[in-house]
């Protein structure tokens, strides 16, 4: 009878620790939530402070640090509940806070996550992870908001930083919030099937179609910049890029809600893409240009990320490496040949080239997952029972349709809605800067600069002080650049 005395630490016998929490799940999420929150700050706050041009340092990161900590408000005090509360229309939950104890200290729960077969009886019952709903508040926030952080990434170098701060809760209001219901929350995709274990379509692809729009709605960098924009700091970029791999462990191991074995296939698989595609992106940057990319190792870094995605707990290790091949050669060919050969692609100006990275990575993982769905890790994870790929025969042939058809509903929304919110704030404030603001860059937007470049009590005037504008035009190169893979 002594064997089966459970230790005191494992019994839920205090008021902090009720009945429905399980320990172990409740730290690993939390952890996660943490790993994802680093991968914006400080992992995409130095990465873009560091990728741009040295005048566009200070305003490139605090885009990112200012959408961080604007979206943790806006989440708390109506978002989460529209994209994971209660159903209000097929698509969105209905608004309302996230704040009260009474609230956050539940077991934490989906209310409109549970399944139904067509003749009304329950299919999959309603998500209901064993830790609080503040664990779950917080593990969402930092997922919605990275969105905002890698939508920046394509308005990089010229928006004014007043719209900026109006789009910020404009878009996660009426962008974000529909995709993560629609498919995460209980809606209608959610419902009818769609697969997407951790945000290759809520993320990625909203965030690369939402930042296109907006750049085009924006307007383009200076010219002299869309000449020339090469990063003042490659090896800080990459501590940046390094913080974002490895904080995916909590961006896709996070998404089972559980510390369990799906998790531990989710992380493993992330691993294997992103290597799989940063390898072939470095290859086919030696075979057409003769040379490895440093920045170029890194979108194809990002890009494998991104396409295990909406599937990284659903498929085995050897479509991972497939997926990664893929990932890494063609988004390659859309930014490197497709962009640069197509006119208008070249009009509209996505400063970190986040359309190829996200937009077009998500879309392709969406629709591979729909292939190489594996059925046992689908009945793991998914509400639908005997879901599958279409590589093992059955049903999985429709889910690829499925898949399709949930990627263009996000291409669809979040082009209106970008335009709409676009359009609005441009009749409250100018959404691009100033060709003098442009010239001048951070010293102009902030009054700050990134780098320490001049001694104490010289004098300068302000044209020595930001540069000669010859200085930016270089060996006649006039070639204007497309995502920061292009500027090497």
């Amino acid at each position: 009878m002594a064997g089966n005395v459970v230790p005191i630490a494992y019994v839920n016998n205090i008021t902090s620790v009720p009945p429905w929490l399980n320990k172990g799940d409740n730290a690993w999420q939390m952890i996660s939530a943490t790993l994802v929150g680093l991968q914006s700050v400080p992992g995409l706050v130095i990465l873009y402070g560091s990728i741009v041009k040295k005048k566009w340092a200070v305003n490139s990161a605090f885009m990112a640090l200012y959408a961080f900590a604007a979206v943790v408000l806006c989440w708390v005090t109506w978002a989460y509940r529209m994209a994971f509360g209660r159903k209000l229309l097929p698509f969105w939950g209905r608004a309302g806070p996230a704040l009260g104890q009474d609230f956050l200290l539940q077991q934490a729960a989906l209310p409109a996550s549970t399944h139904l077969f067509e003749n009304g009886t329950v299919e999959t019952a309603m998500v209901t992870p064993f830790y609080p709903m503040a664990t779950m508040v917080w593990f969402q926030c930092v997922f919605a908001a990275i969105t905002l952080v890698l939508l920046a990434g394509s308005l990089l170098g010229r928006m004014n930083i007043k719209a900026w701060m109006l789009f910020v809760p404009l878009w996660l209001t009426f962008s974000y919030t529909v995709g993560a219901f629609s498919l995460w929350g209980g809606g209608f995709l959610f419902q009818w099937g769609v697969m997407d274990y951790s945000g290759g379509y809520v993320i990625h692809l909203s965030s690369g179609v939402g930042g296109f729009t907006a750049a085009y709605w924006v307007g383009p960098r200076s010219r002299t910049d869309r000449e020339r924009f090469s990063p003042n700091n490659v090896l800080l970029m990459l501590a940046g890029a390094g913080l974002l791999w490895l904080g995916w462990a909590g961006f896709n191991g996070g998404d089972p809600y559980a510390a369990n074995i799906d998790s531990s296939i989710a992380v493993l698989n992330t691993n294997i893409c992103a290597a799989s595609s940063l390898l072939t992106w470095t290859c086919l940057d030696v075979i057409f240009f003769k040379k490895p990319s440093v920045i170029g190792a890194v979108q194809g870094m990002i890009t494998g990320l991104v396409c295990i995605t909406p599937g990284a707990g659903l498929v085995q290790g050897w479509a991972a490496i497939v997926m990664g091949i893929l990932s890494g050669s063609i988004p390659w060919f859309t930014m490197m040949i497709v962009h640069k050969k197509w006119k208008p692609l070249q009009k509209i100006d996505d400063t970190l080239g986040v359309f190829h990275t996200h937009a077009v990575a998500g879309l392709l993982g969406g629709i591979l997952t729909g292939l190489f769905a594996q059925p046992t890790l689908c009945n793991l994870f998914l509400p639908v029972t005997y879901s599958q790929g279409a590589v093992y025969g059955g049903v999985g042939g429709a889910q690829v349709g499925k898949q399709i058809v949930g990627g263009l509903f996000i291409i669809g929304w979040n082009i209106v809605a970008t335009s709409i919110i676009c359009v609005v704030i441009s009749f409250i404030v100018p959404l691009r800067m100033s060709e003098e603001e442009l010239m001048i860059g951070d010293d102009a937007a902030h009054g700050e600069e990134a780098y320490a470049l001049w001694g104490d009590g010289e004098k300068y005037t302000e044209f020595t002080r930001h540069g000669n504008m010859s200085d930016h035009i270089m060996h006649g190169d006039m070639r204007t650049s497309i995502g920061a893979a292009q500027v090497v």
